[in-house]
């Protein structure tokens, strides 16, 4: 039987781009599991969107109901909006963080998963707990690379 599965994420960027982190809580039932990474040169966009995917990859039932609570207008806008679909017919040509957008929909269409938009720094405990993950992610020794941010091609020519 498919799990009811409440998802919390919150992507952190210092400058950005900078070192950064997700941080990510999982809730069914009685049980609880948090995640965090950090690394040494991304973007905030790329944060949030890695949270959401670190959070489904997590997820061990397929065709769970998911929900997931981003404070990400840029994550829950590109999929509730439909945006990110029209991308993907695209190639996602000119679009950024196509590596993840491509990871993330094979992730999304194997659950049943609804995004929802909540205010950062709005005191939702959980919320706050995924920013307190990602800040002290971003922070960490020794970071390794966002290899999908390092490996794009920024030059201006």
């Amino acid at each position: 039987m498919p799990a009811d599965i409440t998802i919390y994420t919150d992507g952190a960027a210092r400058g950005n781009p900078g070192p950064g982190g997700y941080g990510v809580v999982l809730l069914s039932g009685k049980h609880r599991k948090e995640l965090s990474e950090g690394f040494r040169l991304t973007t905030n966009n790329r944060m949030e969107l890695l949270a959401v995917i670190k959070a489904l990859e997590a997820l061990k039932i397929p065709g769970s109901n998911v929900t997931i609570y981003t404070d990400s207008r840029y994550v829950a806008d590109a999929v509730n909006k439909g945006w990110v679909f029209q991308w993907e017919r695209k190639g996602f040509k000119k679009k950024k963080n196509p590596d993840l957008w491509k990871r993330f929909l094979e992730l999304y269409r194997k659950h049943k998963v609804r995004l929802v938009w909540v205010k950062g720094h709005n005191n939702l405990k959980e919320n706050e707990r995924c920013d307190q993950l990602a800040v002290e992610a971003s922070m960490g020794e020794d970071l390794p690379p966002d290899e999908g941010y390092e490996a794009e091609d920024r030059s201006l020519f």
